[in-house]
C-alpha cells in the first residue's frame, strides 16, 4: 500500500481523478480543504490564517514571516497525521512538499493547459474569460512564490515529482491505471518506510507544538524523531532554548525520551 499525493495548479480539475483513483485502489481520500479544516481544529488556528499561510509568502511588514512558518508547521503536522497510516490519496497544491520524501510516497503532478483551467475557473469565479485568465495567472504567481519561500524550489520543477500526467491527452481511466500501477509496484509500504513515516509525523507535531507553545527560535534547531526518541540539535548559543523546547516535546503523546545535542 502507499501514499499518493496529486499536486495541481488551481482549477486543474483533478478531483475526479483523485476520486476514481481512491476507488480503484480502495484508499481513503483527502483534500487541501480538509487539511485546512483539520489543522484549524487540531491546533486552534483560524482557517483564514492557515489559508493565507499556505498561499502567500510574508509581506514587507511581516519580516521573516516566522508566524506564517509556525502555521505552515501546523499544516505539515496535520498532513503527516492524516497520511500516517498510508492507503490514502491526497489532492492539493504542494502536498507533496509538505509531506517530504517518505519512501512509500508517490508524488504525482496533474497538468492541464491554461485554456482548460480558465474555462473551469469562469463559472466558479463568475468572471469573464480575460479576467478569469488573469485571476488564474495571479494565483499561480502567488503560489509559486510561496513554494519558493517555504521549500526553496519552483512549484513546477519536475524533479519534485515521481510521475506527471497531462489530463488533456491522457484519459482519466488511463491516468488512474498509470498511477495505481506505479503505486502498487514501486511505492509499496515496508516496515522500514512505515517507521520513517511515523518518525516524520512525530517530529512534525513536535515542531508545530513548540512553535505554538513558546517564543523560542525553533527554526534555529533541528528536530528529529526515531522510535519515540526526539533529538533536538542546535548551536551553543541556543542550547538554553533547546531545554525549553525539550520540556514542550515531553508533553506530546508518543514521545518516550527527549535528547539535546550540540551541533558542530
Amino acid at each position: 500500500m502507499a501514499i499518493v499525493t496529486i499536486s495541481r495548479a488551481a482549477f486543474s480539475g483533478v478531483e475526479e481523478l483523485a476520486k476514481l483513483l481512491a476507488e480503484e485502489m480502495g484508499y481513503r481520500i483527502s483534500s487541501r480543504e480538509e487539511l485546512l479544516a483539520k489543522a484549524a481544529e487540531d491546533f486552534g488556528a483560524l482557517k483564514s490564517e492557515l489559508e493565507s499561510a499556505l498561499i502567500h509568502r510574508p509581506g514587507l511588514l511581516e519580516g521573516r514571516g516566522l508566524k506564517k512558518l509556525k502555521i505552515v508547521n501546523c499544516a505539515r503536522a496535520t498532513m503527516a497525521a492524516i497520511v500516517r497510516d498510508d492507503d490514502i490519496v491526497y489532492h492539493g497544491e504542494a502536498g507533496h512538499l509538505l509531506l517530504g520524501p517518505v519512501p512509500h510516497h508517490l508524488r504525482v503532478r496533474a497538468v492541464a493547459s491554461m485554456e482548460a483551467r480558465v474555462t473551469c475557473a469562469m463559472p466558479l469565479t463568475g468572471l469573464p474569460r480575460d479576467k478569469a485568465e488573469q485571476y488564474v495567472k495571479d494565483m499561480d504567481e502567488k503560489r509559486n512564490h510561496w513554494v519558493q519561500w517555504v521549500h526553496g524550489v519552483d512549484m513546477n520543477d519536475p524533479r519534485s515529482f515521481d510521475l506527471m500526467v497531462n489530463l488533456e491527452r491522457v484519459p482519466l481511466h488511463s491516468a488512474v491505471g498509470l498511477i495505481a500501477d506505479a503505486a502498487r509496484k514501486d511505492f509499496a509500504t515496508t516496515p522500514e518506510s512505515q517507521q520513517a513515516m511515523v518518525d516524520f509525523a512525530l517530529a512534525s507535531e513536535v515542531k508545530a507544538r513548540v512553535g505554538l507553545a513558546s517564543n523560542v527560535a525553533a527554526e534555529r534547531m533541528e528536530i528529529a524523531a526515531a522510535d519515540g526518541i526526539v533529538t533536538i540539535r542546535t548551536t551553543a548559543r541556543y542550547m538554553a532554548d533547546a531545554e525549553e523546547v525539550a520540556d514542550v516535546a515531553r508533553q506530546i503523546s508518543g514521545v518516550s525520551e527527549v535528547r539535546t545535542e550540540l551541533k558542530e
